[in-house]
């Protein structure tokens, strides 16, 4: 700024109260303007001018102009990837951080919503006099869908949503626009050991599960498939007794065994030891994945949710059965026989394997 055959420097910073990129938005060549001297360095022969200062800061009543909870009207001045900025007063800016755009809406950028120029409105969440930061938000003008989440999907209801998303863990259902429920896959099934969601399931299918349980503080929903029937182990003593001839499909072969696939998707285990009177070294060469086989039931455990099975003891008599029993209940303090959860997860690894839905 020529001040009369001198200098002064009005730095970008002092030209408003509010947001400015370059000086050209401001002021032009040649323009005559009106300002305050900030500071004189005669040293360096330096004059430092205000234009802002001409005018109230509208900084030092902000508190009372605009309280925490207040609904204000703004321009849309500035787009970055973590929020907007919006002009609420010449002067004046506030920030909607991109997290505070929607309660349910996955948005990534405020681009994807926002543009340069619009007007909106937003509540404002707090204040920074020191900083000269307001913070704002626009979602807070709509009710949060999970403050009352409990009461359209209570615990124990019944939900019907397609599946949006599979993980390795479980799949997301949608309850509503933005709200998901998870289905873990522990709750898939009662009696299958499912490895991944895509055995099962697909991305647009039509699931109908039941409400587990509900964290508002993390906004999850538990969903489960498996409650929508009763547990088939629960009478499982009922259904296999010991001493029972069955036929099943071999389903899985393990180092330590096979799995068969026997009435009602539930799954009996030949030990190795239960395939031949004769010592087996390989349980492949006994029995292959697919086959059909009879065997006798001669353990049924409930609580571990295991069911032992033997070719070998399909002619046994009653003493002979008994022996049989007994000695395949004496594996179970060893690392020979294992609950059949733990027994798929080791046989995970073996040569021949099956998936739930395999033919």
């Amino acid at each position: 700024v020529d001040l009369q055959g001198m200098d002064g420097l009005l730095h970008i910073t002092d030209m408003s109260w509010g947001r400015i990129n370059h000086p050209s938005e401001l002021l032009h060549i040649a323009q005559s303007v009106e300002v305050i001297i900030l500071d004189v360095d005669r040293d360096k022969e330096r004059v430092s001018l205000g234009l802002k200062q001409m005018s109230d800061n509208p900084w030092e009543d902000i508190e009372r102009k605009f309280p925490i909870g207040q609904h204000v009207k703004g321009r849309v001045t500035k787009l970055l990837p973590y929020g907007a900025f919006v002009e609420i007063e010449r002067g004046v800016e506030g920030l909607v951080h991109v997290s505070e755009l929607s309660w349910v809406k996955r948005i990534t950028r405020p681009s994807d919503v926002l543009e340069i120029g619009q007007e909106i409105q937003a509540v404002v969440l707090g204040i920074s006099i020191e900083e000269q930061k307001i913070s704002l938000g626009v979602r807070q003008l709509d009710t949060n869908p999970w403050d009352e989440i409990e009461l359209r999907y209570p615990v124990g209801a019944t939900i019907k949503g397609p599946v949006r998303n599979l993980t390795a863990y479980g799949a997301f259902v949608e309850l509503e626009e933005g709200i998901d429920g998870m289905i873990h896959v522990s709750d898939m099934s009662w009696t299958r050991k499912i490895n991944h969601p895509s055995e099962v399931l697909k991305k647009g299918d039509e699931l109908e599960a039941i409400v587990l349980s509900i964290d508002k503080a993390n906004q999850r929903v538990s969903l489960g498939v498996k409650q929508l029937e009763g547990d088939p182990w629960s009478l499982i003593d009922t259904r296999f007794k010991v001493g029972d001839l069955v036929k099943g499909t071999v389903a899985k072969i393990a180092s330590f065994g096979a799995f068969v696939s026997l009435d009602g998707d539930i799954d009996g285990l030949i030990h190795i030891s239960q395939l031949s009177e004769d010592h087996v070294e390989k349980v492949k060469d006994i029995i292959k994945v697919g086959e059909e086989v009879e065997a006798r039931v001669i353990k049924v455990d409930k609580v571990e949710r295991r069911i032992g099975l033997s070719i070998k003891a399909v002619n046994y008599n009653d003493d002979q059965l008994k022996k049989e029993s007994a000695s395949f209940e004496s594996l179970r303090p060893s690392s020979e026989m294992v609950g059949l959860e733990q027994a798929f997860n080791l046989a995970t690894a073996a040569s021949e394997e099956w998936r739930p839905g395999q033919d």
